[in-house]
């Protein structure tokens, strides 16, 4: 029942929006990497081992997906457009694993335990408590989730399809077996980082545990979203949740897909990702 229930919630998912004004800062596109290179990409590592990718700066177009049928994407996918993000930051280049979130907190509450293994069944509460206890080693960095901008913008990386470059079998049949670069329609987690990276060497963003995101939900948000830095609604009933996860069926993984659960929602395909900037 409850596979039926989560893959229900992730069925009924789907906004967004706003036209950068004229008198918006102009950022071009950073220069890409292709897939093939992201091997080549340096990762910044803090003392319990959490790897960070660099994200540059620059301008995307946020929402459903270039050359995505209309039926596919939610009302809360629309419109497409244009977002600035108008500072670099660094991105978890996994999802925090069981063996990071033990060194914290001192236990693993994930179904799937294994060290390289995602960290699952943890609440946004669960997280926040999180943060504090790792921000209070006071490394530098101060460390939180990204932003739902941020996630999408590092997720596409450079591109513009709705899976973000990755082959997916078409037609998009309910039990496609998972592509080369994530994880889902499967029975259990996968290690962090068995699959391929995008083009800024992030692994998972598709896939494995759906993401929790720092921004509260509003279906319509993207009608009025500021076109810099958005850093979604002052407040709300649920928080963004991204990604998809291992059981979730491929067209449930596409980069612009949009769901949500209440704070204390918790369940075995739910992690997170890090974001951090110097203090």
């Amino acid at each position: 029942m409850a596979d039926r229930t989560r893959l229900g919630v992730w069925g009924g998912v789907f906004a967004f929006g706003i036209v950068i004004g004229a008198g918006a800062m102009a950022i071009s596109a950073p220069a890409l990497r292709s897939a093939q290179d992201a091997s080549a990409v340096t990762y910044q590592k803090n003392a319990l081992g959490m790897e960070f990718a660099t994200i540059p700066a620059g301008q995307f177009q946020m929402g459903c997906s270039e050359g995505t049928k209309p039926n596919e994407c939610g009302e809360d996918e629309r419109p497409r457009h244009a977002v600035q993000i108008t500072k670099a930051f660094e991105l978890g280049k996994t999802e925090v694993t069981g063996k990071q979130w033990q060194a914290i907190m001192g236990s693993d509450p994930s179904q799937y335990t294994g060290d390289n293994l995602p960290v699952e069944q943890v609440s946004f509460e669960d997280v926040q408590a999180f943060l504090k206890k790792l921000n209070a080693r006071n490394d530098g960095y101060l460390y939180r989730l990204p932003t739902e901008a941020e996630w999408e913008y590092a997720a596409r990386a450079g591109t513009t399809d709705q899976f973000a470059g990755a082959f997916v079998p078409t037609p998009l049949v309910r039990f496609a077996k998972a592509d080369d670069r994530a994880v889902y329609n499967v029975d259990e987690t996968s290690p962090v980082a068995s699959k391929k990276p995008n083009a800024w060497g992030l692994y998972d963003m598709r896939g494995n545990v759906a993401e929790w995101i720092q921004d509260w939900y509003d279906p319509e948000y993207y009608k009025s979203s500021p076109g810099m830095d958005p850093k979604g609604p002052a407040n709300g009933d649920s928080r963004v949740v991204r990604g998809g996860s291992f059981h979730s069926y491929p067209w449930l993984t596409r980069i612009s897909i949009r769901t949500q659960f209440p704070e204390g929602y918790s369940l075995y395909d739910t992690g997170f990702r890090l974001a951090r900037d110097k203090r």
